[in-house]
């Protein structure tokens, strides 16, 4: 699987608004990849598999929140290639009791299933993730291991986001995508052909962004972001955008998650009403995958008594 080129389905939407402003909006269905593995989690996981595989390693290492997609993707991924691996997670109360965490959190749940030992921190702690000196402090505790960084991102991922693009792409004038660490929009920029703009919808709040995809890439002027479709930030969410998600997938039976795809397509189609793209544009929007996300979110939900996904 992590050894070839994947290339996913673009799957036509039809709606009304579409039809009104004659404008074509297909979603490439990168979370048909894999349930745990898939969309920008395979692509920005295959090279850097293979560099560890290379390099003789036998553990991976990486960061996440407790609902992160990241870190089940890369339990499932590391236990399929015969890695161990270890998920330094941010909250150390989650560890008081990791029976209970493990009963209410089915994304750790699934990491844990496959083998991932987890190291839990406190926020502040995890904010250090990057120093020297936290990162010697790990070495000291867990030995020798490969290091993916937080949701991912580096060279390498940036590298696998480069082949989400196929050449029957080249027809569409805007490829639309989520934004978390900036390494999947970064990994577009670079592919993408001249005549084409990558839009990128933040999930998380805060202007810092820009200057993260920047280190990814040269081009500058073929790219912006959409700012104000975060719903409040990483995370979160109101009973508008899930009313959203339902009515999207019965509409085009297209699955979203509610921390990345279905922020991006509820931007795209404000966008779209308020004639932000002009007449016969043809919009491809990636699918990040985080499907296996929406479980634990919907126990959120419930214990808040408000409506779930479907």
């Amino acid at each position: 699987m992590f050894n070839s080129k994947i290339q996913t389905e673009n799957q036509q939407v039809f709606l009304p608004v579409l039809q009104d402003r004659n404008i074509k909006l297909f979603v490439k269905r990168e979370d048909s990849i894999h349930p745990f593995v898939s969309g920008n989690k395979f692509r920005k996981l295959k090279y850097n598999l293979a560099a560890a595989y290379k390099q003789k390693h036998t553990t991976l290492l990486t960061f996440g929140g407790a609902f992160s997609n990241h870190i089940a993707a890369t339990a499932v991924a590391g236990k399929s290639m015969g890695f161990k691996t270890i998920g330094i997670i941010r909250g150390d109360e989650l560890g008081n009791d990791l029976e209970k965490t493990l009963a209410r959190n089915a994304t750790l749940r699934e990491a844990y299933h496959n083998g991932m030992k987890f190291w839990f921190v406190s926020r502040a702690a995890y904010r250090e993730k990057s120093s020297k000196k936290f990162l010697d402090h790990l070495k000291k505790q867990f030995g020798n291991f490969y290091l993916v960084p937080e949701g991912g991102t580096n060279t390498l991922a940036v590298k696998g986001c480069e082949e989400i693009l196929m050449p029957e792409d080249e027809k569409f004038d805007y490829i639309c995508v989520a934004v978390g660490t900036g390494g999947t929009i970064a990994g577009l920029i670079n592919s993408a052909k001249n005549h084409q703009k990558v839009i990128g919808f933040p999930a998380l709040k805060g202007d810092f962004l820009t200057d993260e995809i920047n280190l990814f890439t040269e081009k500058k002027d073929n790219w912006r972001l959409e700012n104000s479709y975060h719903f409040g930030g990483y995370g979160k969410s109101n009973s508008e955008l899930i009313t959203f998600i339902n009515s999207f997938k019965r509409a085009s039976t297209i699955p979203l998650d509610p921390i990345y795809t279905g922020k991006m397509l509820f931007g795209i189609l404000d966008l779209i009403e308020r004639d932000q793209f002009s007449e016969n544009s043809k919009i491809l929007a990636i699918h990040t995958g985080g499907l296996q996300g929406i479980k634990g979110f919907n126990e959120r939900l419930k214990q808040k008594h408000q409506r779930t996904i479907e």
